[in-house]
């Protein structure tokens, strides 16, 4: 299967000069190739591919030799970048979508390139990347497989980390329980399971509304341009990325406790966040998509672990036990049903009827990542 391992990288100051002036090169090759790419476009109704502008990179580094300090193939990467982004411009003009063209990559809104099998080398602990230094790796884990590709990136925070993309890592399977659940996922409690157990929302971006605020308005009154703007800024970006990173812990967590308790789990399968505007920030601060994205993930990795989606419609207003309709407002968090006398917490009913719907598709859905049915 395939993998990312993803490390906390030190750097001197010379090294991570160089690697800014990589990174920023790399910015103005993505501009100037999307800007190509639109003005054929827009001008001479001529579609470009990222083939032709591969082929044309060698006479951009002789125009401009400070383009050879960055390898030919995080070029090329680079042009990709710019060709998957285009796609799906088309992609939404496709489906009748409103679109704009893809944006321009303003400073610090360019934030990783990528290297390839050439130029780089891995020994022990240390990174050694040519023309740009030696990079110290935070290696908590040991990394498994075979190394495809490798990207730098650099946070809002001005922290640097590697990522290696990785083939033909070992699975980890896990014992079997015997055990099959149902999850109900909501904003006034993360999830409640079809045994009754709810798990509270952390709302870890309402916990830090205050400092953020706080912040952001101290950034507000800051010169463009100026020193003190940068470190306002960096100091909105970290508490952003504190809250990314309680969110993710908190996701892998839940998720390992629920795989590591049940052989099958049933979820909602849900859509987009186009279908939930009114409740986007809740929402957001919840992030169940990347946490049902993790699940699946983990579950993939076991091997002997099933995920099972179910359309969730109606599974709130329907009673669990009689399976008769019961319409209630969102407000009602109790479920009381008029023909079975079945009273129970809203979610909990909701997640019985989800282990219902999975336990019935379960024996006649085909595994396949494409219908996401299943993920094991």
């Amino acid at each position: 299967m395939k993998k990312t391992f993803k490390y906390r990288l030190k750097l001197n100051k010379d090294t991570s000069q160089k690697t800014d002036e990589v990174l920023n090169l790399c910015r103005i090759l993505y501009n100037l190739t999307l800007e190509q790419r639109i003005h054929n476009f827009k001008y001479r109704h001529i579609s470009i591919s990222k083939y032709q502008q591969i082929k044309d990179l060698p006479a951009l580094k002789k125009a401009f030799p400070e383009f050879n300090q960055v390898s030919s193939q995080t070029l090329q990467e680079v042009v990709e970048r710019v060709d998957k982004a285009y796609q799906g411009f088309f992609g939404r003009l496709k489906f009748g979508e409103k679109a704009g063209f893809p944006r321009f990559k303003g400073v610090n809104r360019y934030d990783s390139f990528t290297l390839k099998q050439q130029s780089w080398k891995l020994q022990d602990n240390k990174f050694i990347i040519a023309k740009i230094g030696t990079f110290k790796i935070i290696l908590h884990r040991p990394i498994q497989g075979i190394i495809k590709t490798v990207t730098i990136r650099k946070t809002s925070s001005s922290k640097w980390y590697i990522i290696f993309s990785c083939d033909n890592v070992p699975a980890r399977p896990l014992p079997k329980t015997g055990k099959t659940i149902g999850i109900d996922v909501g904003c006034e409690s993360f999830l409640t399971d079809s045994n009754g157990v709810k798990i509270d929302n952390p709302r870890f971006l309402k916990k830090s509304q205050d400092i953020l605020k706080a912040r952001q308005q101290r950034l507000s009154v800051k010169v463009k341009g100026s020193n003190r703007r940068n470190k306002a800024r960096i100091l909105v970006a970290k508490i952003h990325e504190k809250i990314q990173n309680q969110r993710t812990d908190f996701h892998f967590k839940t998720a390992n406790k629920l795989l590591g308790e049940n052989d099958v789990i049933c979820i909602e399968k849900l859509r987009n966040w186009k279908t939930f505007r009114g409740l986007n920030r809740s929402m957001r601060d919840v992030a169940w998509f990347n946490f049902f994205n993790i699940l699946k993930w983990k579950a993939e990795e076991a091997t002997t672990r099933k995920i099972i989606e179910v359309d969730p419609k109606g599974t709130s207003q329907r009673c669990s036990r009689c399976d008769k309709e019961v319409p209630k407002d969102l407000s009602v968090r109790v479920h009381s049903c008029p023909f079975c006398h079945l009273i129970l917490d809203r979610d909990h009913n909701a997640a019985l009827n989800i282990l219902k719907l999975g336990t019935s598709f379960r024996d006649f859905c085909i595994p396949s990542r494409e219908a996401m049915h299943f993920s094991a």
